[in-house]
């Protein structure tokens, strides 16, 4: 049969979701431990594969099993074998045309920057950190440009490996609370740093560096060189992945003000 399964994990510890020979991984964790629970070896697929040190509330991945387990056995079985800084959320048995990867429909991140003068000490590594006042409204104003169906070679990595960077940016806001400036954006696929990149462009409009003009000029050279440098990791989260209906999955809340809740003088 095939499982489905909901992660959270705070990403300061590891070297990003997937395997590496070094170990370290949210995958090799998330796989011993169901392999445990499974009694066989178990491996996984996710829905989008985060860089060391990014977090996520709302991972998704899949796997295919023969061993026979309910699903609170695989949620409180995994759970009590995982490192405390990963958690399975839930867990569905599903169609086996269900592909964590390919059945998503968008996926959402937020990417979460602490603006103020002094460093952050107990949101290290939790969140971004910029020194610069940034401006919120001309951060929007160049989300703008972004928007919409576009070839994304100016906000990927240098060394991706995706076949071609076309991608559908259906959502891109800027957000201030307090002294946190919040981006929301959803997607239909992600390039390698493409959100990491997007914040780069964006926090250097924010400062002052650039123009909102600026965002839709590196967009269309087309040059990761023209960019900005890429944003820190520890401001991105993995909010929600959205999938057809018919699969029956949790639908992802793309709501972070019940855990931002924690953050202090949020």
């Amino acid at each position: 049969m095939r499982i489905a399964i909901g992660i959270e994990y705070d990403g300061r510890n590891f070297h990003g979701w997937e395997t590496q020979r070094s170990g370290g991984t949210v995958q090799q964790s998330v796989e011993s431990a169901l392999s445990k629970v499974a009694n066989t070896p178990i491996k996984t697929i996710c829905a989008g594969r985060t860089d060391a040190g990014v977090h996520a509330v709302a991972q998704v991945a899949h796997f295919d099993c023969d061993a026979i387990r309910n699903e609170r056995s695989w949620i409180f079985g995994c759970n009590s074998n995982l490192p405390k800084s990963v958690s399975v959320l839930w867990a569905r048995q599903c169609d086996d045309k269900f592909h964590a990867r390919f059945s998503a429909e968008r996926r959402y991140y937020q990417y979460v920057i602490l603006n103020r003068s002094v460093r952050p000490a107990t949101l290290n590594g939790r969140v971004s950190w910029e020194y610069q006042p940034l401006d919120e409204q001309a951060m929007a104003q160049a989300a703008t440009y972004l928007t919409g169906e576009h070839d994304f070679s100016a906000y990927r990595a240098a060394g991706c490996g995706a076949r071609h960077a076309v991608r559908r940016i259906y959502d891109l806001t800027v957000q201030r609370q307090g002294s946190f400036v919040f981006l929301n954006i959803s997607a239909n696929a992600f390039l390698q740093h493409m959100v990491r990149n997007i914040a780069g462009v964006l926090m250097a409009i924010g400062s002052g560096q650039q123009s909102s003009q600026w965002a839709g000029d590196v967009l269309q050279s087309k040059d990761r060189r023209c960019a900005a440098k890429t944003a820190s990791a520890s401001g991105l989260y993995l909010t929600g992945v959205r999938y057809p209906q018919h699969y029956g999955l949790p639908a992802p809340a793309n709501d972070l003000d019940a855990w931002l809740g924690v953050l202090p003088g949020h």
